[in-house]
């Protein structure tokens, strides 16, 4: 599941994920959400709350996910992705040469810090 985070305001965006993500969960959550954003603002600061009881993706999700990165990575001005697991992290530093913006992980204790970097 994916939920839009309450902290997200002007083009500052953050999202949970929680329990199995699956592609309705993009098509229906988080890609509307991040292409107002980006309709409005011209660019997004991203975050990317990992949730403990997180199950994975399915793999339409991973699919929507490359195709929405890839269609706006120079939209991206920052990315903070926490509480990740490891394999997240490395997937995350294998994309960072395709964005324009900034990437950081974050452990889950660091959330407030996340949110603050995102807005700096």
């Amino acid at each position: 599941m994916i939920e839009v985070l309450p902290e997200s305001q002007g083009k500052v965006m953050g999202i949970k994920a929680s329990g199995k993500v699956t592609a309705q969960d993009y098509e229906e959550v988080l890609i509307p959400r991040l292409e107002a954003v980006l309709k409005e603002h011209g660019t997004v600061c991203f975050l990317y709350l990992i949730d403990e009881d997180f199950q994975g993706f399915e793999l339409g999700a991973m699919w929507d996910d490359a195709k929405a990165g890839l269609k706006h990575r120079q939209a991206f001005e920052k990315v903070a992705l926490v509480g990740a697991a490891r394999w997240m992290e490395v997937g995350m530093k294998l994309f960072a040469p395709l964005m324009k913006g900034e990437l950081k992980n974050f452990p889950r204790e660091q959330l407030a810090a996340a949110w603050e970097w995102l807005k700096s």
